[in-house]
């Protein structure tokens, strides 16, 4: 992973973004204060393929012109730090994306610096070297940034495969377990004050509601059913059991890295590793007393704020140390 860029002086505001699928969080950083505003727009599809995908990622760019300029002329903004769901930074898109960022906040494109959100996630958190991120949301994976810029990830291998302990899998598997009762015991389901929250929620009790929301929704909006576990955790040994399974998931994730990379503290970020404490208390008993484990809200949008603030050059000399100065 390469993420290069010209260098600039450090500039007086920073505008930082966090770019999801759904949702676009930005935030503006004065050089020697605090957070100038912040905000949330929709979001932008981090690889656009079609007609539409551009066309919602210029749409959603103009409207942040719009909301800056009630905060700060474009002309004084010094850098632009973006971190983006599924961005590859050398991928064919790439140019285009810096391009259209470009026009539409006036900003010269050696300011611009975008990179995948794991990444600005990471750097969020820790230093490289300093620690594992483990992140659960729609998806889930765990990201190590080694003391020389080299990324290394664990799982994030989407939901058909694997995504342990994120929103998805909660959901999948608590149908799962409501499906294989409702074959052993037909009915069991109304028993169950999780099978029936869930099954409101997709439209009826009947195996059809079931498979036209699991096979026929986005991953998103499949994920949002998690908060329904989570909300029945108090009242459903089977919800308390899925959160606590998925802490169990994510700290395999976090594990690997600790098997291949040493010991070192670990953070739970991304919303579905929010859901319960549940989750929380069960990756630190797999992992032991011995790791430090901690749940902090992922705020990417400020860090990129103020990397960007110090100069959007200044991600590459955090990912690649040996270039400085060059």
């Amino acid at each position: 992973m390469s993420i290069t860029q010209q260098r600039t002086a450090p500039q007086a505001i920073g505008l930082g973004l966090d770019v999801g699928g759904t949702a676009t969080r930005w935030a503006l950083v004065q050089a020697a204060g605090p957070v100038l505003a912040e905000g949330e727009l929709p979001g932008m599809p981090g690889r656009p393929c079609s007609d539409a995908d551009w066309q919602q990622v210029q749409a959603t760019l103009s409207t942040l012109a719009e909301a800056l300029q009630a905060h700060t002329a474009l002309a004084a903004l010094g850098g632009l730090v973006a971190g983006i769901t599924g961005f590859d930074p050398d991928g064919p898109q790439a140019a285009r994306y810096r391009q259209a960022t470009a026009a539409a906040l006036g900003l010269p494109v050696q300011r611009i610096c975008l990179a995948d959100d794991i990444v600005m996630g990471y750097l969020s958190h820790f230093a490289p070297g300093e620690g594992y991120m483990v992140y659960a949301g729609t998806g889930s994976m765990s990201a190590y940034i080694d003391e020389h810029g080299h990324f290394h990830r664990v799982g994030g291998r989407g939901h058909v495969l694997d995504d342990g302990g994120s929103a998805v899998w909660m959901v999948c598997q608590a149908f799962k377990q409501i499906w294989r009762r409702e074959d052993e015991a037909p009915g069991s389901w109304q028993q169950s004050a999780l099978a029936r929250e869930l099954m409101h929620s997709v439209g009826g009790s009947q195996w059809a509601a079931t498979r036209a929301f699991i096979y026929g929704q986005e991953r998103g909006a499949i994920g949002q059913l998690a908060q329904v576990i989570a909300g029945c955790a108090e009242r459903d040994p089977l919800a308390l059991t899925l959160l606590q399974r998925a802490g169990d998931e994510l700290a395999w994730l976090a594990q690997v890295h600790i098997t291949r990379h040493g010991p070192r503290p670990v953070v739970l970020s991304g919303r579905a590793a929010g859901l319960h404490p549940s989750i929380l208390a069960s990756a630190q008993a797999r992992l032991g007393a011995d790791i430090r484990v901690s749940h902090r809200a992922m705020r990417m949008h400020l860090k990129a704020a103020e990397l960007a603030r110090a100069g959007p050059a200044c991600l590459d000399d955090i990912l690649h140390p040996g270039r400085q100065g060059s």
